[in-house]
């Protein structure tokens, strides 16, 4: 195999590919990437097993062939050498990098590529979304996914049709995340499954905002198109938590803020918040807010904000990091938080409301 191509061009790829497999150290053929050159294209593969990653790029093509290289090594030389054209030359075990403004040559031990994995094949219809949209929903949700491996069954982002609607679920038991869009005919019917945040999180990094994402649902595999990468993903077995239980009905009381100055208010409380707990509390009065937070034995922190409030002053106390976070993912100028009171839930939603709203268990206020 010998081909020649952009230094940038197979370097993003590259990069991409080596996400998929960077928990892997050992040399191995689950440690290399597979490249394939032919007919002006070149082929590259990745897996850990559970997410498969497939692209194309344009090469010149002077001998086809196929091989696998030690990713974590490749992606070092291409990091490593300036812009401009490389050429690779295969040779039995052994493949050559060569740069052309460089008089520099790396070669790196290969593995034959018959030994890679074969990629599953959906056997299920694609149907296709925005991709914005679809990114949007990972956006919005991926964050609170939790990471108690005991609790594997919400290690991902659960993801449904019902209805008219296309909705993602996220939660570690002591916050959710919903968003929901609306599903044109064209969207088929799937039963709910749990996606791992993997697949989700390469997706929102590499997609444009513009054109449209295929996807394939079937038993224990999702399959996603975009551009020219072809992804898949093994599901997550068990039984997401019934998340419409965990939504309130109705809400006595409401408050707006600012969504930057209570960013920055958090970012400066924060400082002085308990490390285990990660506690701050909202002291909550008509057209204001307290923000502060206390650290046993070092010290407080206490800041006001205007907000929009007319009811009765309670305290809430929350951990700082399940509010910030969707207060991050959002994109709005005004943010509402609504609640009964300090015992149980609230929500936070954007101004005016959207398809989307988060939800939050608050803390012991002592």
């Amino acid at each position: 195999m010998k081909f020649t191509c952009e230094r940038s061009v197979l370097l993003k790829e590259i990069s991409i590919a080596q996400e998929i497999i960077a928990s892997r150290n050992a040399i191995s053929i689950l440690s290399n990437i597979y490249i394939e050159a032919e007919n002006d294209t070149l082929s590259i593969k990745a897996t850990d097993m559970k997410v498969n990653f497939e692209t194309r790029v344009p090469v010149t093509v002077l001998e086809p062939g196929a091989t696998t290289v030690y990713g974590d090594k490749f992606l070092g030389i291409l990091n490593s050498i300036p812009e401009g054209e490389l050429e690779f030359d295969q040779n039995d075990t052994k493949i050559t990098i060569k740069p052309a403004t460089k008089k520099i040559r790396f070669q790196l031990k290969s593995i034959t590529s018959d030994k890679f994995p074969e990629f599953p094949v959906s056997n299920a219809e694609f149907f296709e979304f925005p991709v914005k949209e679809f990114k949007d929903m990972v956006y919005q949700t991926v964050f609170a996914v939790s990471d108690d491996e005991t609790r594997y069954f919400m290690n991902g982002v659960y993801f449904e049709k019902a209805e008219d609607k296309i909705i993602m679920v996220a939660t570690d038991g002591r916050r959710l995340a919903y968003i929901g869009k609306s599903a044109g005919s064209e969207v088929k019917d799937f039963a709910g499954i749990i996606v791992p945040p993997k697949i989700l999180n390469i997706i929102v990094k590499r997609a444009g905002d513009e054109g449209l994402v295929s996807l394939s649902v079937t038993d224990k595999t999702i399959f996603i198109k975009f551009g020219s990468y072809n992804l898949s993903s093994v599901l997550i077995e068990g039984q997401f938590p019934n998340y419409k239980r965990v939504i309130p009905e109705s809400q006595s009381f409401s408050l707006s803020v600012n969504r930057l100055e209570m960013l920055d208010a958090l970012r400066r409380v924060s400082l002085l918040v308990e490390q285990k707990s990660h506690r701050v509390y909202l002291d909550v009065a008509p057209g204001s807010m307290g923000v502060r937070s206390e650290e046993s034995e070092i010290g407080t922190a206490n800041e006001e904000i205007p907000c929009k409030y007319d009811g009765e002053s309670v305290s809430l106390a929350l951990n700082y990091r399940y509010i910030e976070e969707p207060f991050k993912v959002m994109n709005d100028e005004e943010i509402s938080i609504h609640f009964t009171e300090s015992t149980k839930a609230i929500t936070i939603m954007p101004v005016p409301e959207k398809d989307f709203f988060h939800i939050v268990m608050p803390m012991q206020l002592d």
